[in-house]
């Protein structure tokens, strides 16, 4: 019997602004854009009861929440917690499907006799997060990747759900057949025509019947969700060919003095991830995106394959040093291919270069405080201006009427 988990993180950008922002904690906050052409990137729970939504134009969420507190996105932060969130799932299981930044499907099934039974597993992995990231966190659990994904969006906020497989006919039972997987607003008129507004009423029905109104392939699929049935594994990303790390500005960025501590920042995420996947790399690639939303890559080999972020730093800074222009950008990101081929052995092993210890150091840091506990000047002083930058953010004022 498998034991598939999906968790998913509770309005997981509003959660990390209200985090990191303590007045915040509490209030109506929409993480957005431009008051007028932008769009809701993420809201949280206390803004929700006035119909805020995340991909909804802000123009009209503000309408409907004229009270809300906005705050402009910060995805090098949101991108260092999901970061932490992962590694997480990494200490209970390999088999790991990202879904999104703030959301997986783990598969625990071989992790159950050295963790406890997955209600234990998804209890320990939610009670981490919310240890060591103060962020709270949602979990379903069951036999089957679709009924995981309802269980957790139920147990939603700071909850977790199980359906037994014994239970899962009746848990679905009652939920509308918008709930199915591949079920549209076209597809849901349809059944709906055909007096399928549940799940319940799609299991009573068989096959037959559901093939001369939708077809054999979305009968079957239709009757086996409906019953629990789904088959998909959990399937982990696919052996990457590279490592990146990159960040879209608030606003846009001119000036090389601007642009360092972010690429800088970059490299040494780049050099974690490596490191922490025993990987090493000897192409670095500098992704730039301008204003204009043009993009450009550049890319430099080096002599020997590195972990090293401040080796990756000093080839992206060069690479941006030829290539920015002058030019305001509003992305940029690094990233090393990694080494397809292991490199011949010499008759005497190489001396291990002076910066492993250090760098081993830094990660045992980070590992245990945070990525923040220990970091270089120049990023130290971006981020605090950052920070104040975001202490600053006001209320929006009600639009006169």
């Amino acid at each position: 019997m498998r034991a598939i988990l999906h968790v998913d993180m509770d309005a997981f950008y509003a959660s990390v602004e209200q985090r990191d922002n303590p007045s915040l904690r509490g209030k109506p906050v929409i993480v957005g854009g431009h008051a007028q052409r932008g769009v809701v990137v993420a809201a949280s729970y206390e803004v929700r009861p006035f119909g805020v939504r995340s991909a909804m134009p802000m123009a009209r969420a503000m309408k409907q929440a004229p009270h809300a507190i906005v705050v402009k996105p910060r995805f090098s932060a949101y991108a260092e917690a999901s970061e932490h969130v992962f590694a997480i799932f990494e200490r209970y299981t390999p088999l790991i499907e990202p879904l999104s930044l703030d959301e997986a499907f783990l598969d625990v099934t071989a992790s159950v006799g050295l963790f406890g039974a997955a209600a234990d597993i998804a209890k320990r992995i939610r009670k981490e997060i919310s240890h060591e990231l103060n962020l709270p966190a949602s979990a379903g659990i069951a036999t089957a990747k679709f009924v995981a994904k309802i269980a957790s969006d139920l147990a939603k906020p700071n909850g977790q759900r199980e359906v037994r497989p014994e239970e899962t006919v009746a848990f679905l039972a009652g939920l509308p057949v918008s709930r199915l997987w591949g079920v549209g607003p076209k597809t849901e008129e349809a059944m709906k025509r055909a007096g399928l507004v549940t799940i319940g009423d799609v299991a009573t029905r068989d096959v037959d019947w559901l093939e001369e109104r939708f077809g054999a392939a979305s009968a079957k699929h239709l009757w086996e969700l409906s019953h629990g049935i789904d088959a998909r594994d959990v399937v982990p990303d696919r052996a990457a060919k590279s490592v990146g790390a990159e960040d879209t500005f608030d606003e846009d960025l001119t000036g090389l003095e601007a642009l360092k501590p972010h690429v800088h920042a970059q490299a040494l995420r780049v050099a974690r991830r490596l490191r922490r996947a025993t990987l090493k790399g000897r192409v670095v690639q500098l992704k730039l995106k301008f204003a204009d939303f043009t993009l450009i890559t550049r890319r430099v080999t080096l002599r020997e394959a590195t972990d090293d972020g401040q080796v990756i730093y000093r080839a992206a800074l060069e690479l941006l040093e030829r290539a920015h222009e002058g030019k305001a950008l509003r992305l940029t990101g690094v990233s090393v291919q990694l080494d397809e081929d292991e490199p011949q052995l010499g008759l005497f092993p190489a001396a291990a270069p002076k910066s492993s210890k250090l760098n081993e150091a830094m990660d045992r840091i980070a590992a245990r405080f945070g990525s923040k506990a220990i970091t270089m000047a120049d990023i130290a002083e971006a981020e605090a201006s950052d920070d104040d930058q975001h202490r600053s953010e006001k209320p929006v004022d009600k639009p006169k009427r």
